[in-house]
């Protein structure tokens, strides 16, 4: 087998590479991490000169607006711009990495038309409207209804851990359009639509998380009306749709956070040997165990991007293998980085303090650990369900 890189791959990574030198100093100063709407401008600017220099969705088909880049094409801008240090998705993650790719799977050729070039020119912003304060880590025992009314639905409930609300123009939003009943598993009777956040009766209430952010909220919905149009996927067969909305979210969405966690952990390694820590033995243990574990991982996303865009571009299963072992892995890394910091560790103005409260969260985002070791059971391993 030739890994090797072909000519054409590595005339694109020189390319590349020379955009972004140039690109990358016209940027404005990062904004505080903590301030979303400035966020959201510094990333929707970004987002723009991606655009206009054809690299924004990169490895999407260009039925829907994209370069149709091979897998490897798109390892190697991953790999590029995280070495440069460029942004990362920031605002936009859930159009670029959610609602877009799904739209672009199940949507209508004219909901493609409509919503997928301002995600991809960054003029508009999505939020996930999935999770519900009753539901808890049972998706699908969501209870936010949806009532037809002529060319509309009618919408009322609530919503929790709604990704960007605060900044959103649209939302991904998972309601009922049939009640639960003897004859309506729960699983079924869902509906996925595009909400815009500008509706009448649409409320957002931020949530400020531990490290002092509010990129999250409450949303609640009293009787917001939703065009019938803007549902992705037919009537009630909204957990289908969502499925694929997840794989997108447990099977490629990380990708990039991945190569970032490499080069944390080889920071991480030359601050311990500036500071003296690096003399621990356990500690150097700990580096190398986590390097295995960053390496294998990045092997398992090659794997996951080339296998989703050979079966024609949604993740498979094996997203949840990457989730999972990801999610701890990441707090793995964050909790040696405190080791290293010592008492540095309690500062909140350090960016590896804030991404230690932040990785709290990736064993519930984007479903718990314990449902992804569900999945991996019963879907991969083949094991009996649960009784």
């Amino acid at each position: 087998m030739d890994l090797t890189y072909t000519d054409e791959e590595e005339a694109f990574r020189a390319g590349l590479r020379e955009w972004l030198t140039v690109s990358l100093s016209k940027l404005p100063p990062k904004p505080d991490p903590l301030d979303w709407p400035a966020r959201r401008a510094y990333d929707t600017t970004w987002q723009r000169m991606l655009y206009d220099a054809g690299y924004a969705g990169l490895h999407w088909s260009e039925a829907a607006g994209g370069r149709g880049a091979t897998p490897t094409q798109h390892l190697i801008y991953l790999e590029e711009t995280e070495k440069a240090g460029a942004p990362y998705v920031g605002a936009n993650f859930v159009g670029l990495l959610h609602a877009g790719p799904t739209i672009a799977a199940e949507g209508t050729p004219e909901q493609r038309a409509r919503w997928l070039p301002p995600v991809l020119r960054g003029d508009e912003i999505w939020c996930q409207g999935f999770s519900e304060p009753d539901a808890g880590s049972d998706l699908a025992a969501l209870r936010t209804r949806a009532v037809r009314d002529g060319d509309d639905y009618v919408v009322t409930g609530s919503k929790i851990w709604t990704s960007h609300a605060e900044v959103a123009d649209w939302c991904e939003l998972l309601v009922r359009t049939e009640p639960i009943s003897a004859a309506v598993p729960k699983h079924r009777g869902i509906t996925w639509l595009a909400l815009p956040m500008d509706a009448p009766g649409v409320t957002v209430r931020p949530l400020r998380t531990l490290a002092g952010s509010a990129e999250f909220a409450e949303v609640f919905l009293d009787e917001v009306r939703v065009p019938v149009a803007n549902r992705v996927g037919a009537e009630n067969d909204g957990w289908r749709v969502t499925m694929v909305t997840l794989s997108f979210e447990r099977g490629t969405a990380f990708v990039g956070e991945v190569v970032a966690c490499r080069r944390t952990l080889a920071r991480l390694a030359a601050v311990a040997k500036e500071n003296g820590s690096w003399d621990d033995p356990a500690l150097r243990r700990q580096l190398g165990l986590l390097n295995a574990q960053f390496t294998a991982l990045w092997r398992l996303t090659q794997w996951n991007v080339s296998e989703s865009q050979r079966v024609g571009g949604v993740p498979g299963i094996g997203g949840s293998v990457f989730k999972l072992r990801y999610s701890h892995a990441r707090q793995e890394l964050y909790d040696t980085a405190a080791r290293v910091l010592g008492p540095d560790s309690l500062d909140l103005d350090h960016e590896w303090t804030l991404d230690r409260l932040s990785s709290l969260s990736y064993t519930i985002a984007a479903g718990t650990s314990q449902i992804q070791r569900n999945i991996v059971a019963e879907r991969i391993l083949g094991l009996p369900k649960g009784r």
